[in-house]
Parts: structure tokens; C-alpha cells; sequence
């Protein structure tokens, strides 16, 4: 059959759709120099601690790699429902929390839609409106954090989804429970509130934003959560998400039939029942970002200002004579990678992940001896 003669403008190529053209792809920490020297890597917020010993067994004793894994991670999602007192049936898993945030996007919004964030917010909610079509709007934050007032005064019949990262990457700061909780009553029923709480493992017992409540509760929120923190399995890929069924049902249309490894699973599921490991890495946290915070704050008159942090990180502002550039280069040859955010709007902070108590106190010298020699 001879093909139907196209008149109007034509390419010699296939041509990517103007919305995904639009995408600046994701960059991830790095872990080398210019020079090509490794660094060590405080850049990607992984954990200093590694990866409970438990973990590391049950993923090298996982079944048969030549087989396909279970296509519904049944195991997982019980085991994660018996940790978090979710009926498993509400959980859904997938290849990092990232694949879900895509694909609650993908799911609810697309061309002509609005998906809704703050500035200074994860780079992944512009990619994840985008690739699906969608408008991505962005809104003013409230010194480097959420701000409800602005967010719910920027929703209209065009809005679709919201996301909202809990404590925020890359700033660290912290929306609590009365926050969120008045942000959800704001929403109309039809907008998609989507908490992304990959760093909630380190807030304190009992900290919680009730996000995982709310959408026990209503049918308009998705709580996503992944092992690539606390829990130190950021190799393995591996991420989750709770809601009502009928918005899980939607994930599970569309996510990759086989999203979740073998051994992904298996590390998963003992990683979870591990939660000594759990613990120590989030006090090992609280400690090393107090100690980390106090050594900036005497910088202050030197003009660096730290973001207050829940997470595993801090952002350093630059503020004074000391660029974050100069700050970056000299870190780097000390031996250490650390993340400069130029696009995302940050162009005069860096964001640190909190490494062990050595990693933050040679960092912690080397920006002491620059501010005080530059000013």
C-alpha cells in the first residue's frame, strides 16, 4: 500500500515532541574532578554508613537472575504494609521513587494541564510535567522553602497535580503536619496533592507531616517513599508509593511490568526488618548535621548562612566575599565531591551531604580557611 502524500512542512528525521525538547535532562552529583580524579562522593546524598549487612545478604542470596521478578513485588509491598500499617493492596512500587513521580504525572496530567511546585524544589517535577506534556509551574518559595499561601493561590481549573517534597531536596527545609494539612483542605477535590518524602526517614520519632494519613484518608494524595537514603540502596533502584486504590490503579497501568529486581526486592525486604541499622544512620545524621551546622553558623560573619536542614544534607548559602565557586573548586581538592546548583537557581549555594564525622570536619576547615582568608 503506497503511503498517503503529506503536504505542509516535513523533516528528514524523525523529530522529538517540542515538550520533551523542552526538557533539560536530569544531572546527577558528581564523583570526579575536572582532572579526572575521583572524589568522594558527597554529592548524591547516599548514606556514609552504606548498607545494612542484612540487606547485603538477602541481595546476594536473591533468586535466579536468568528469571523474571515477581511483576507485582508481593513480598515487598507486604512487607512495607506491615512496617508503615498499610493494606499492601495500596502500595505500589517502582524503579526508585523517580519512576513514580513520572508516572503519577504521566497519569493525571497532560498537555494543557498545569503540574504545580516550588522553587528551589526537586529538578525532577519539571521533568516529570514535561515529559507528559504538562505546564510546569513553579512558584515562589518562602525563604527556600514551601509556601501554602502561594501554592494555593497559584491552583486553578488547569492544575492537576502538586507536588510537594517533605523535607525538600536540595534545600532541606520542612513543611509540618498543620502546613501540609492546610495545604490538602485548600486543594480542590480533583487536584493530585504528591508528598515526596524520600528523606522522611531521617525527621526525629514522631515528626511526621502526616502525609501517609491524609492519604489513608482522602482520595486526591500519593505519598511517595524510597530505599535510596536511610536505608543505603540507591544502587538497587527502588521506590514506593501509597494512595487510595483507585490511584494506585493508575500506576500500576502504566509503570514498567517488571520494575523492581530480584534482588531489589529481596535487599528491600531485609533492609526494612533491619531497623537497627535504621536508627543508628539517622543518629549518626542528627549529630553529624548538628556538629556540621554549628561549624557554618560561626561563619556567618564571613557571609555563609546554612539553610536549616531535616534531611541528610545542607545547603550553604554564599553570601559574602566567598563565592560558592572558589568554595566548590577548594573542596574538590581536598578530595571531595559536593553539589553546585547553578540550574536549579542556586547559583551561590552548594548543597553537602552529611558524610562521616572526618568528611564533615575536614570540609568544615577547608570553608573556615577560605572565609577567613578572603574577607
Amino acid at each position: 500500500m503506497r503511503r498517503a502524500v503529506m503536504t505542509g512542512p516535513t523533516s528528514s528525521r524523525p523529530e522529538g515532541k517540542p515538550w520533551i525538547m523542552d526538557i533539560h535532562a536530569y544531572v546527577p552529583g558528581k564523583s570526579k574532578a575536572a582532572d579526572g580524579r575521583v572524589l568522594k562522593k558527597l554529592s548524591a546524598n547516599e548514606n556514609p554508613l552504606g548498607t545494612s549487612a542484612a540487606a547485603l545478604q538477602a541481595r546476594a542470596e536473591a533468586g535466579d537472575p536468568s528469571s523474571y521478578p515477581d511483576p507485582d513485588s508481593t513480598a515487598l509491598r507486604a512487607a512495607i504494609g506491615g512496617l508503615h500499617g498499610i493494606d499492601p493492596a495500596r502500595i505500589v512500587c517502582g524503579t526508585g521513587s523517580d519512576e513514580l513521580l513520572n508516572l503519577v504525572a504521566q497519569g493525571f496530567a497532560g498537555p494543557g494541564d498545569e503540574v504545580l511546585f516550588s522553587r528551589f524544589s526537586f529538578s525532577v517535577y519539571d521533568i516529570a510535567a514535561r515529559r507528559c506534556g504538562a505546564i510546569p509551574v513553579e512558584v515562589a518559595d518562602k525563604d527556600y522553602g514551601a509556601d501554602v499561601d502561594v501554592l494555593l493561590a497559584a491552583v486553578n481549573d488547569r492544575t492537576r497535580v502538586v507536588f510537594i517534597a517533605n523535607p525538600n531536596n536540595p534545600t532541606g527545609t520542612y513543611l509540618p503536619r498543620t502546613e501540609l494539612e492546610r495545604l490538602h483542605a485548600g486543594l480542590p477535590a480533583d487536584v493530585l496533592l504528591v508528598v515526596d518524602q524520600a528523606y522522611a526517614e531521617y525527621l526525629a520519632e514522631g515528626e511526621g507531616d502526616g502525609g501517609m494519613e491524609l492519604a489513608a484518608r482522602h482520595n486526591n494524595v500519593v505519598v511517595t517513599r524510597t530505599f535510596s537514603k536511610i536505608y543505603g540502596l540507591a544502587g538497587e533502584r527502588i521506590g514506593w508509593a501509597t494512595g487510595a486504590p483507585h490511584l494506585v490503579d493508575v500506576l500500576n497501568r502504566i509503570r514498567g511490568p517488571f520494575n523492581v529486581t530480584i534482588g531489589g526486592q529481596a535487599a528491600a525486604c531485609a533492609a526494612m526488618a533491619d531497623q537497627q541499622f535504621v536508627a543508628d544512620s539517622r543518629d549518626h545524621n542528627t549529630a553529624e548535621l548538628a556538629r556540621f551546622t554549628a561549624a557554618i553558623e560561626a561563619l556567618g560573619n564571613h557571609g555563609l548562612r546554612p539553610i536549616p536542614s531535616s534531611a541528610n544534607f545542607l545547603l550553604i548559602l554564599f553570601e559574602g566575599a566567598l563565592k560558592a565557586e572558589t568554595a566548590l573548586s577548594a573542596i574538590g581538592e581536598a578530595g571531595y565531591a559536593v553539589r553546585h546548583l547553578p540550574g536549579q537557581g542556586l547559583p551561590n549555594a552548594l548543597r553537602i551531604t552529611i558524610g562521616t564525622a572526618q568528611d564533615m570536619d575536614v570540609i568544615a576547615a577547608v570553608l573556615r580557611d577560605l572565609a577567613e582568608n578572603i574577607s
